[in-house]
């Protein structure tokens, strides 16, 4: 993998990113206090969001072809459910029953994400006829300005926004909540 990256800089800055966000998963569960894994919490968070932002609006698009869209669909579902956390998470003060699980979930998916990623896309495009240096150009200036202006809001946070913080754990909203009546659906 280390010579397909040399030879590589879009999927070297994604490894990076990679790298980044499993050595912060690791600190924060070895961290003791409350205080030092939001920290941690926090800047996980902001790392995840910038690079979701640039695989989505750069990346996925530049590789779906090479890669097939079973394997990208999926890469897909997995950046949702990663990014329902990361709204959850940034919507909690770190003082809540599930936060520190919460974490430990989201990075239990990611961790799953990356070793899908570059165990079964990398290896697809790392020999197709992308210019792996001008997207690696794009991917890198998109990040800088994420990194100065900030990642615009996601539909995962409106998600979020609407259930207006009911609660930390979802389950434990939803036993609180008188059940709604199915939608029947109308065969076509």
């Amino acid at each position: 993998m280390s010579a397909v990256l040399s030879r590589n800089p879009a999927l070297a800055l994604l490894k990076k990113d990679h790298d980044t966000v499993k050595d912060l998963f690791e600190k924060f569960e070895k961290a003791e206090s409350r205080s030092a894994k939001k920290k941690i919490v926090i800047q996980a968070l902001a790392e995840l969001k910038v690079h979701a932002a640039i695989e989505e609006e750069i990346f996925y698009p530049a590789v779906r072809k090479p890669v097939g869209n079973d394997i990208m669909n999926e890469a897909d579902e997995e950046h949702h459910v990663a990014k329902v956390l990361v709204a959850e998470l940034e919507d909690m003060d770190g003082r809540e029953d599930h936060y520190e699980a919460k974490f430990t979930v989201l990075a239990e998916n990611v961790r799953h994400h990356i070793k899908e990623e570059e165990n079964e896309v990398f290896p697809k495009v790392k020999d197709s006829s992308l210019d792996f240096e001008a997207l690696s150009e794009r991917m890198l200036r998109r990040k800088e300005t994420l990194l100065s202006e900030g990642v615009p809001p996601t539909p995962e946070e409106a998600m979020v926004e609407a259930s207006h913080g009911q609660g930390d754990s979802p389950a434990q909203a939803a036993h609180k909540t008188k059940p709604r009546p199915h939608k029947s659906r109308s065969a076509a």
